[in-house]
């Protein structure tokens, strides 16, 4: 019995060291072609990651979203939905206008249940917007919460017309007033100074926010995504 399982060890020992060996010659082989062994994509939990750490894993998001070099393509989907299929993680929240040029996954260059995403027109500051970012902070454990303008944002130059128009869109004006009062007429301005005003108010409004931010435990910034050039700057 004895001899069996000492056998069985070094056979064990024996197709460790083969594996390792060709595994070895293999990569060798691959880095002499000029062809690299790719590490595989991290993907981020919200409880790996720092507020700081997690902001900059959106800014370094967009940054490949802006160069070309987007790495959630290659993540395999079928994966990512068995993984989040009974649970989300996501290390971050964004609050985005609800306007369709503004994408805001493939902005961030992220995949499924990396980002937890709310949107409305103009990315202003609602109690039900706030009961989802508190869910979102709470529950989930995000890290950080941007607030996400963008350039040419219709409500914004709306609330700046402030034109009688059909339905209810005109409700969206009063969020947006103190914005448009500081723009001095200047529709850019008026959108910055909108998504910092509204990220403002998420501090200050909600005591699961505010209470988080003083714990160290969520970063809340605002920023504006360029339609053009696809960059999105803080602010």
């Amino acid at each position: 019995m004895m001899r069996e399982t000492g056998s069985t060890h070094t056979d064990s020992c024996r197709r460790h060291f083969l594996h390792t060996l060709v595994a070895g010659a293999a990569a060798g082989v691959l880095a002499r072609t000029g062809i690299e062994l790719a590490a595989p994509r991290r993907v981020f939990a919200q409880t790996k990651l720092t507020p700081d750490a997690a902001l900059q894993e959106l800014m370094a998001g967009n940054q490949r979203f802006v160069s070309n070099h987007r790495t959630s393509i290659e993540q395999d989907l079928a994966k990512l939905r068995e993984k989040t299929a009974q649970k989300q993680e996501p290390f971050a929240a964004v609050l985005s206008c609800a306007d369709s040029r503004v994408p805001v996954e493939l902005v961030f260059d992220q995949t499924l249940g990396q980002i937890f995403v709310t949107r409305v027109a103009g990315n202003i500051v609602t109690p039900e917007i706030i009961g989802s970012l508190e869910y979102g902070v709470a529950v989930l454990g995000v890290k950080a919460l941007l607030v996400l303008g963008h350039s040419s944002c219709g409500a914004v130059k709306a609330a700046m017309k402030a034109e009688d128009v059909p339905g209810q869109i005109s409700t969206l004006y009063a969020r947006i007033r103190l914005a448009v009062e500081q723009s001095n007429g200047n529709v850019d301005k008026a959108i910055e100074a909108n998504a910092k005003i509204q990220a403002d108010l998420l501090r200050t409004s909600s005591t699961v926010i505010k209470d988080a931010v003083k714990a160290g435990n969520l970063k809340v910034v605002a920023g504006v995504y360029d339609l053009a050039s696809g960059k999105v700057t803080l602010s």
